[in-house]
């Protein structure tokens, strides 16, 4: 792949610099108050609603900042983070956790999200606790990013250790940006609510601009040249090395078949680099990449993958594609108790 980038010098890693210059190019695109936090708040009837953080960027040069405007925000450069929990919480119930928008610009693993807990999640309440982190990237949301605004990816950061040492220490520094705080905070909370689970969802997109923009990007931020791939056109799914669960997959792509195309393999039977497992599924190191996947040892743990921007499909067909995941997968689990 091209590494050139407009940012930075080739063969260099970027500086504070460089970073800042690329923040300060990134523009607000889309509301995370209007989408995706007043729809939140709806739920709170259904759903016990719990505030797990706050990301406050006001001490960073060009971050565009929701506006004020309702209750739960709170100005200008703060983005406040809800989890939703099943309000009939027994602790002899299995515990499910769904997340989405860990990259922020990944739209269907957000509305998808919030689409199961809209309309889905009632089904399943009785047989399992419910755990949804709907937008674990809001200013990513806003600004259609894959990074947060420190530039870091956060589904590169889901290391338990490394966020361990971070929280006692006293340092507050560069160094210390290792790590986004998005992830930091979700690993926070779902040890809080639902560590022990037996199964999680990472709603995720592979989109066009991944190879347009983002891995470039990459690239250039790191002085690493990235190898290029094709963008599968369908819905394909991430499991775990360590946990492939490969019964569990395959239910939840034939959930997925009935509402969208799955991504083929390439000629060399690969997904986007990696041998196919089996039909539309791979597997990755979850835990040493540091992905969200990782964040609970849940026996059942998959990363779905959408692709908005093929032909054969529409917004709305994304996130049904999503939901479909999930009941996909809590059926299956369902046969397995």
């Amino acid at each position: 792949m091209d590494s050139h980038y407009p940012i930075g010098t080739p063969g260099i890693p970027w500086g504070d610099d460089q970073k800042a210059i690329w923040r300060a190019a990134q523009t607000t695109k889309r509301s995370y108050q209007a989408e995706v936090l007043n729809r939140i708040v709806a739920l709170e009837g259904t759903f016990e609603l719990q505030r797990y953080g706050e990301l406050d960027y006001r001490s960073l040069d060009g971050v565009t900042a929701v506006k004020a405007g309702a209750a739960v925000t709170d100005g200008a450069g703060l983005y406040p983070l809800f989890g939703l929990l099943s309000r009939d919480w027994h602790s002899d119930r299995p515990a499910v956790l769904i997340t989405g928008g860990v990259h922020g610009y990944e739209t269907s693993g957000v509305h998808g999200a919030l689409r199961f807990l809209e309309t889905a999640a009632h089904r399943y309440e009785r047989y399992f606790n419910v755990a949804v982190a709907p937008c674990v990237s809001p200013w990513g949301y806003e600004t259609i990013n894959r990074w947060n605004p420190k530039a870091i990816d956060p589904n590169r950061s889901f290391y338990r250790e490394r966020a361990a040492e971070l929280s006692t220490s006293n340092r507050k520094s560069s160094a210390d940006s290792a790590l986004a705080e998005e992830a930091c905070l979700l690993m926070t909370w779902v040890d809080s609510v639902a560590k022990q689970c037996i199964a999680h969802f990472d709603l995720h997109e592979t989109t066009d601009t991944d190879n347009s923009e983002f891995r470039p990007a990459l690239a250039a931020r790191d002085a690493v040249e990235q190898k290029a791939w094709d963008i599968p056109d369908g819905f394909y799914l991430v499991g775990d090395t360590a946990a492939p669960a490969p019964d569990f997959q395959r239910a939840v792509i034939n959930a997925v078949s009935e509402v969208t195309h799955i991504a083929p393999s390439d000629a060399g039977g690969r997904i986007i680099g990696v041998p196919t497992e089996q039909p539309g599924v791979i597997n990755y190191d979850v835990g040493g990449l540091g992905l969200c996947a990782g964040v609970t040892s849940a026996r059942y743990r998959t990363t779905t993958e959408v692709y908005p921007d093929s032909p054969r499909v529409d917004p709305e067909n994304c996130i049904r594609a999503q939901v479909a995941a999930v009941c996909g997968g809590l059926d299956y689990i369902l046969t397995q108790l």
